[in-house]
């Protein structure tokens, strides 16, 4: 396993987390990326940016989503300890994904560049997309692998009414890995007019960084209701980890907050054994994946395994080069969770609170199902409740039966 620097909170010059990130791209996307690097330096520093930003996150998204604490179903794992949620799911568009998308999409305005590209899995960085362009008169395609599409059949309705045109992916296993190659074979050929939204804290420098600051304000909010409610920090904070945007997005807040234990849950899928899962971090190696280095799902050879999961949207076989730098410096955790715990954590976690989760935020609610028995009495954890399950209906129909 590769030595880091564990104090090391931010990417270098070069766009690395210790070993990981970088860029890996064909020479005619590096200007590209480098003025896109520039550019949100700028907007950075600009207060102006920020004031936009901010008034979109409020007024339109519905900023700050509040933090809910989940008596019933604390009560059901025993009531020892406390459970708060971050309500990601109560933004406009059902997830945490609008957070990026309005920031990158008021970006490319800047850059000029009007034709806007995105991949998605689940669905929800689709239907994010394709808002944030509908709002500031931005052109839209969205490549979806084609059982994504047969999964997600309510947010590809969703984005075409949204005003997007959704492209079917039909090569390799027709899912996230595959529609990512096709956004970035048509940014390619397109990047003088075009931006590519990413929708995780993936792909080559600075996306990675861009992603992971504009999702941020998920642990800045979080700390600060934490410690209005309960007057101190959590003990645990508990994330869905595929690409990992939502899961940074609480994490690096508390970085540097030594005695708040970062979980990040990857989708096992099937099961270890089968080789059926999603857990990259949990199996992987690390390599070059789509523009940047991290831990991916490989044969001895370097070729990319196919990924398997319940939840369109951790059904990736690489993660996030900070996610990789963490793993590493034990800065936090990765466990994965099979579809059956996950499904099992949907029901629970709906029937005592009246909540439905996403698949994908499914897989943290097991999590802190399955540390129940180990957590001190009257510690804290704190989970991103990163998406609503409206959008994984069809699927569940098919996994979950109910008697008549």
């Amino acid at each position: 396993m590769p030595t880091v620097d564990a104090t090391l909170p931010r990417p270098d010059a070069t766009g690395r987390y210790g070993c990981y990130g970088g860029r890996f791209v064909p020479e005619t996307l590096m200007q590209t990326l480098v003025d896109l690097e520039a550019e949100y330096k700028k907007v950075s520093a600009d207060p102006a940016f920020h004031r936009e930003l901010d008034f979109l996150l409020s007024d339109y998204a519905g900023r700050p989503t509040p933090l809910w604490r989940a008596r019933r179903f604390e009560e059901s794992l025993g009531g020892r300890f406390q459970v708060w949620l971050k309500r990601e799911d109560l933004l406009h568009t059902g997830a945490h994904k609008i957070n990026n998308t309005l920031g990158q999409a008021l970006l490319a305005r800047r850059l000029g560049k009007k034709r806007i590209i995105a991949e998605t899995g689940a669905g929800q960085h689709g239907v994010a997309t394709a808002t944030a362009c509908a709002l500031l008169g931005l052109g839209c395609i969205v490549y979806m692998g084609a059982e994504d599409m047969e999964r997600q059949q309510l947010n590809v309705f969703r984005m075409r009414l949204l005003g997007a045109e959704v492209r079917k992916v039909t090569s390799g296993s027709c899912t996230l890995k595959d529609a990512t190659n096709e956004a970035l074979r048509d940014w390619l050929a397109n990047c003088d007019d075009t931006h590519y939204i990413i929708g995780s804290v993936v792909g080559p420098h600075p996306f990675p960084m861009m992603v992971r600051d504009f999702q941020s304000v998920i642990g800045r909010e979080a700390r600060e209701q934490i410690l209005k409610a309960e007057g101190r920090l959590p003990d645990h904070l508990v994330a869905c980890v595929g690409g990992g945007s939502n899961s940074i997005g609480l994490f690096h807040p508390f970085y540097e907050d030594a005695d708040v234990e970062f979980w990040g849950v990857e989708a096992e899928g099937s099961g270890m054994a089968t080789g059926l899962h999603a857990a990259t971090i949990t199996a992987g190696e690390v390599g070059v994946f789509q523009g940047s280095m991290s831990y991916v799902l490989q044969t001895n050879d370097g070729q990319i395994t196919p990924a398997h999961s319940i939840s369109a949207g951790l059904d990736y076989p690489g993660t996030g080069p900070e996610h990789s730098f963490y793993a590493d410096s034990g800065r936090a955790h990765y466990l994965p969770v099979t579809d059956e715990l996950a499904l099992q954590a949907l029901r629970q976690m709906s029937e005592t609170e009246g909540i439905i989760p996403a698949l994908e935020t499914a897989h943290a609610i097991a999590q802190v199902i399955r540390m129940a028995p180990e957590v001190k009495d009257d510690a804290i954890l704190l989970v991103c409740f990163s998406g609503r399950g409206d959008k994984d209906v069809f699927s569940l129909q098919k996994h979950i039966q109910f008697e008549e």
